[in-house]
């Protein structure tokens, strides 16, 4: 199919009239939509709590840890020079 006949096709079927939709099919429609953007809605605010409660973690661990401050030699340095 070369791309004028496509073009033609797409065409032709835009011109035909619409067919309307059978009740049942709108009203499953919008019950899954509806279902979907509760999921997704849930699915945000549950990242977005992890987010948080990651950061909180960080943040309490950085505070005791203290991971910028070089830790405490365990060994004496060599004696040099005497």
């Amino acid at each position: 199919m070369s791309g004028n006949d496509r073009e033609a096709t797409v065409r032709r079927l835009l011109e035909q009239p619409a067919r309307p939709v059978p009740p049942e099919i709108h009203a499953e429609a919008v019950r899954r939509g509806g279902r979907m953007l509760r999921r997704r809605t849930l699915a945000r605010r549950l990242m977005w709590l992890l987010l948080f409660a990651a950061a909180v973690a960080f943040t309490v661990w950085a505070l005791t840890a203290r991971p910028w401050v070089e830790p405490p030699s365990d060994t004496t340095p060599p004696l040099t020079g005497w």
